[in-house]
């Protein structure tokens, strides 16, 4: 069987993904956050089953209550597909009750946390997971917010160890940001185990982080993370290219640090002439190095400006989504669009 599991982006989302990763060999993640996100990862979670070659299937959701739209969907869906789809969800928000009492694979509990719920689950299948069940209190006691409990403190670390971990595209690079935030997370336990914990684990977090992304030699966290970005968009350069008037470019998605990443990336990538990033609020950025005068392609594009290595505009009619193949045709498209009308 291969399981795709699809949670939440929180500590209690990606801890639930903690528990199955140890318990099936076969297993895809995806993550979401709440609206319109869990009807895109939905589809992409039913067409890359029905291109797989596996016979038989389960989509597991976790930490994400369902709309009662969004659960007949789902259920249509696994029904049109030519494979064999079991659909499981195990999850704490009362939110949800309309379609746990609709459908029996609809699991609602509101007193324990969802890594808890998928915790007890698959112990109760008879999986070899007891081992996390100090970790699993730790998530449950911030999560459900038990504030008396002796891990609460421990879990407040944790939680905030997943919100300030950004560091890894979740759009660009969603493998390696779950292998990101599982290999922290594993990174934090041991200190589970110390005295006055909550405060051993805070004092260790940049370090754990910085043990991520070092390779060789040790620098400061800011710029381990851009090489290891620059790296992660040179392995991924063709499938990310686009192009304007005869120029090579790169899009990202919320890349952050736009300046440094862009001109790292084109240092070492000269075939291609310019760098451009788009955000969620249809703000364009635009970096070259001496090959392209991204001004001009801001201004004929976006309507906007600058220098010559480093401008900016606007995309209006940029529609924000959540899959990167989609936003890459917009923009292509916009480039396409902008040649013709010169």
């Amino acid at each position: 069987m291969k399981v795709y599991h699809l949670s939440h982006i929180d500590l209690d989302g990606y801890s639930c993904q903690l528990i199955t990763k140890r318990c099936f060999e076969h297993i895809s993640y995806y993550n979401s956050n709440y609206g319109k996100e869990i009807d895109q990862r939905i589809e992409q979670m039913i067409t890359d089953i029905n291109c797989n070659d596996h016979d038989e299937n389960m989509i597991l959701i976790t930490d994400l209550n369902l709309t009662l739209v969004q659960a007949k969907k789902l259920v249509a869906l696994a029904e049109e597909s030519h494979k064999k789809i079991e659909i499981l969800l195990l999850d704490h928000h009362k939110t949800g009750q309309d379609c746990a009492d609709k459908y029996d694979w609809y699991h609602l509990d509101v007193k324990r946390c969802a890594t808890k719920i998928t915790y007890d689950h698959f112990l109760e299948a008879g999986f070899d997971i007891a081992s996390m069940q100090k970790y699993v209190d730790v998530v449950n006691a911030v999560d459900i917010w038990l504030s008396h409990s002796e891990y609460f403190e421990l879990g407040k670390v944790c939680m905030r160890l997943v919100a300030g971990s950004k560091e890894v595209n979740r759009m660009l690079f969603p493998e390696k940001n779950s292998d990101y935030i599982f290999s922290i997370l594993e990174d934090a336990m041991p200190y589970f185990e110390q005295v006055s914990a909550h405060i051993a684990l805070d004092n260790a977090v940049h370090g754990i982080k910085k043990d991520f992304f070092r390779v060789s030699e040790d620098n400061t966290l800011e710029n381990l993370v851009s090489h290891f970005v620059v790296d992660m968009l040179s392995e991924n350069r063709d499938a990310l290219s686009v192009n304007y008037n005869g120029y090579r470019g790169i899009l990202t998605y919320s890349i952050g640090n736009t300046s440094i990443i862009g001109n790292e990336f084109l240092v070492r990538n000269p075939d291609f002439d310019f760098f451009m990033d788009i955000n969620g609020r249809k703000n364009v950025s635009l970096r070259a190095n001496n090959k392209a005068d991204v001004s001009m392609i801001a201004k004929k594009l976006f309507n906007g400006g600058g220098h010559a290595n480093a401008s900016g505009g606007r995309f209006d009619e940029f529609k924000d989504s959540f899959i990167y193949a989609e936003i890459k045709e917009q923009v292509q498209d916009k480039m396409i669009i902008g040649e013709n009308s010169e």
